[in-house]
């Protein structure tokens, strides 16, 4: 068994291989924190984002995991917990980070059963219960934050089934806070804006009409960065925000004011 601090503190990040979860893992480990990652099928990238966050000092250790297949989610925890116990000596983690996910762009008239299934299995079914799964491998007094997106506050047509399901998980999100308080567990939301990545096949980035809408529609004037997002999940991670509970913090520079 390898001998570590006992109050090293250790956060699961899903979708982390990539984009936003990427970013957020950096931040995390750059807080004096452990990582546990998954990935989808980018098991390369992951291990390269494993790499990074131990050249910073930190251990970490990635997984893969279908945030949409609820039934692979026993064995998945595990796998984490034989991990942890090996490394650490117990199977607890601290703090639970919801990132994992993809888009879709339809139309209401023109989404499809199959789309809005995919949806609800990815963004809202999926975190519902590898949230409830992880209750049992969390500490007292960490926290779950739960990604969502601007879009749930302001609309833009071909989103709604994406953003329904956001709106869904902000729900959820305060009745954990209620439900979870009595353990010291804190839930909270992150919301990004449109943010430069490769989300949706990187329109944001990579279109320039797309990105100049959105610098336009923004008060301080441009698209967001993954930098711009993951320093404050991390912040969700530290003492320093032990009194933020139930929030729904967006991090958009200010879009669609």
């Amino acid at each position: 068994m390898k001998m570590t601090d006992k109050n090293t503190k250790i956060a699961l990040v899903t979708g982390a291989s990539r984009g936003l979860g990427k970013n957020m893992a950096l931040a995390i480990a750059k807080k004096g924190i452990d990582l546990i990652i998954t990935y989808n099928c980018n098991r390369q990238d992951a291990e390269n984002v494993v790499n990074e966050i131990e050249a910073m000092g930190q251990k970490a250790k990635a997984f893969q995991l279908d945030t949409r297949k609820v039934k692979s989610f026993d064995t998945f925890y595990a796998d984490v917990a034989g991990y942890l116990q090996s490394t650490y000596g117990h199977e607890k983690i601290d703090f639970l980070v919801n990132n994992a996910g993809t888009g879709v762009y339809a139309n209401f008239t023109d989404t499809t059963e199959e789309q809005l299934d995919d949806m609800v299995n990815i963004h809202f079914k999926g975190v519902f219960f590898l949230t409830q799964k992880a209750l049992s491998h969390m500490n007292d007094g960490g926290g779950i934050i739960n990604i969502s997106s601007g879009l749930t506050r302001f609309s833009f047509p071909g989103y709604g089934a994406y953003a329904s399901m956001k709106g869904a998980i902000e729900v959820l999100t305060r009745y954990l806070a209620k439900e979870l308080g009595s353990r010291g567990i804190k839930a909270n939301v992150v919301a990004p804006g449109a943010i430069e990545t490769d989300f949706n096949g990187g329109g944001v980035r990579d279109n320039e009409n797309i990105n100049k809408m959105i610098a336009g529609a923004t008060a301080l004037g441009r698209a967001g960065l993954p930098d711009d997002v993951g320093g404050v999940v991390a912040f969700l991670c530290t003492e320093e925000s032990r009194w933020i509970n139930a929030q729904r913090i967006e991090v958009s520079g200010g879009m669609s004011l």
